[in-house]
């Protein structure tokens, strides 16, 4: 599904990602891990054209480095950012429906808005009500349910748990595994090793703008001294 080899990426004369390889199939969570300021949002805003590539980053045997993150988008990408961009002068409904790639009718891919009222209760009730009241957990699943809704094939998510509760928190994991069944592929950047290790098929350590580690999470659990040196606070 994607294909990233040799993948760099510079901010200013900052050199951000330095060689970075992986790969991701069809249906498949890879858990992207490592420490805050290592390069794994940096690695996502490469691959979808919000930072500038260098290297070769393929999406279903395409090369799409130097095209611009719309043309992305619409090739099948979707990208939800740590920051949780939502329109708060909107309702969750509208937001919902913005969502939807031009021309694409809600029920016409593989998700509608009714299938996120069914996992998402709280948007449910909160449809017609504006997105600015709704709490931190209802913007995440709101976010990510709004890129969901343009039915990409892939998707990248970056720091979904990030201050939600326990409850919230296993809301996106259940969200993350639909997902999967539906064919989608994922590529998780997660800061939590508990749940990047309970629902991903295969995990990356990055450190100091590169792939440190690969491997499935028992993997990962045998070699203490990665997580020591790469995870560990």
């Amino acid at each position: 599904m994607l294909n990233v080899r040799d993948l760099h990426a510079f901010y200013g004369k900052s050199h951000i990602l330095q060689g970075v390889n992986l790969s991701i199939g069809e249906g498949e969570i890879v858990a992207l891990l490592g420490r805050n300021g290592v390069g794994r949002s940096t690695t996502c805003k490469a691959v979808m054209g919000e930072v500038a590539p260098q290297g070769n980053v393929e999406f279903k045997g395409q090369q799409i480095a130097g095209k611009k993150a719309f043309e992305i988008a619409n090739l099948g990408i979707g990208y939800v950012p740590e920051n949780r961009d939502i329109f708060p002068g909107l309702t969750t409904r509208q937001n919902l429906v913005l969502g939807l790639k031009p021309g694409q009718k809600d029920g016409q891919g593989r998700w509608s808005i009714e299938d996120m009222f069914e996992m998402f209760e709280n948007l449910r009730k909160r449809a017609d009500v504006e997105a600015s009241v709704l709490s931190g957990g209802e913007q995440q699943m709101l976010t990510m349910c709004r890129t969901l809704m343009g039915d990409p094939d892939f998707i990248m998510i970056d720091e979904p748990t990030e201050g939600l509760s326990p409850q919230m928190t296993q809301k996106v994991a259940e969200l993350l595994q639909e997902i999967a069944r539906r064919g989608i592929a994922t590529l998780l950047v997660e800061q939590k090793l508990a749940i990047a290790m309970d629902i991903a098929h295969r995990v990356y350590v990055m450190g100091h703008g590169q792939v440190v580690f690969e491997g499935t999470p028992d993997d990962l659990r045998q070699r203490a001294d990665i997580r020591k040196e790469w995870l560990e606070v």
